[in-house]
């Protein structure tokens, strides 16, 4: 399998979802729209969607089914972006080699943009029932799985303790604490969302929820590699961001060679987590590996 064109082919479906779900950008007002739209498609992997749909084929699942669930977490997931790069956070001006929605929009826009994204992704996933294809109870479930997952109990909260802490006094249980909530949560709930639409046992839920935890670490530490030496082409922004706003990463903690250490391990428990799967379960195996040696 060609992991890098199978992701791309995933992409380009969860695009087309996104297209449909999201207001139209002539809506009136129509700069928020536009604002909303700009950040969606200004780029990505569609990692964490993608996730959604191979976990639900993973337990025998359609894809098709679970499709507005993965638009709904991918929406959310640019939300947090959009308010990551504000110059009260992080003060990033390009994100995929673009400029940043308050530097086109402006703040305030950026901001009202990344609420309504927001409140569009749950008011997705309230909708799910009404295709037929998901049962109210598994609905119910998956919502308040993300609700978590993007609150104080998961990247919120992630954020926060980023922002509180400098790289000065942070240990090694505050990163894991930043990075298992910052990154790890929503890429947990990408997994779960996908698996209990579809039914999935308790035991291959476990096994699942494992895989995304270690996965999504695995994403967190590279990210940390790639900001210190990663190509700024290919990256689409500055390296040494986490440098200049003194954030305690992993290369910083541990130095580069036990960062990519710690990476390889954590891969290495994504992929145990899955030995009760078989074939259908071929995807989320091999991205893992493309997790290990992306670069970008």
């Amino acid at each position: 399998m060609d992991v890098k064109k199978e992701l791309a082919r995933r992409a380009e479906i969860v695009n087309a979802a996104l297209d449909k779900l999201l207001p139209d950008a002539r809506a009136y007002p129509p700069v928020i729209h536009e604002a909303m739209r700009y950040s969606v498609f200004a780029g990505g992997k569609r990692l964490r969607p993608v996730l959604v749909l191979a976990s639900a084929e993973a337990v025998r699942g359609s894809a098709e089914a679970v499709l507005p669930a993965a638009c709904a977490i991918e929406i959310l997931h640019t939300y947090s972006l959009i308010h990551d790069d504000l110059p009260a956070m992080d003060d990033d001006d390009l994100r995929r080699g673009k400029p940043t929605c308050h530097k086109v929009y402006g703040e305030a826009v950026a901001i009202l943009a990344g609420d309504a994204l927001l409140t569009t992704a749950f008011a997705i996933l309230a909708g799910l029932p009404q295709s037929g294809r998901v049962t109210p109870e598994r609905a119910l479930q998956v919502t308040a799985e993300v609700a978590a997952a993007a609150g104080t109990n998961g990247l919120i909260g992630g954020q926060v303790v980023d922002l509180i802490s400098s790289a000065a006094d942070i240990d090694a249980q505050v990163l894991q604490y930043i990075h298992t909530h910052k990154t790890g949560a929503l890429y947990r709930a990408a997994v779960r969302t996908g698996a209990i639409l579809s039914g999935a046992g308790a035991e291959q839920l476990q096994a699942l929820t494992l895989y995304a935890e270690n996965l999504g670490l695995a994403f967190q530490i590279v990210d940390d590699i790639l900001d210190v030496a990663g190509d700024e082409r290919m990256l689409g922004k500055p390296v040494g961001s986490d440098a200049k706003n003194k954030k305690a990463t992993y290369p910083a903690l541990y130095g580069m060679a036990a960062a990519r250490e710690k990476a390889r391990q954590a891969g290495e428990g994504a992929l145990a987590a899955l030995q009760g799967f078989g074939d259908e379960a071929a995807f989320l195996r091999e991205l893992v590996n493309f997790v290990l040696t992306r670069e970008h």
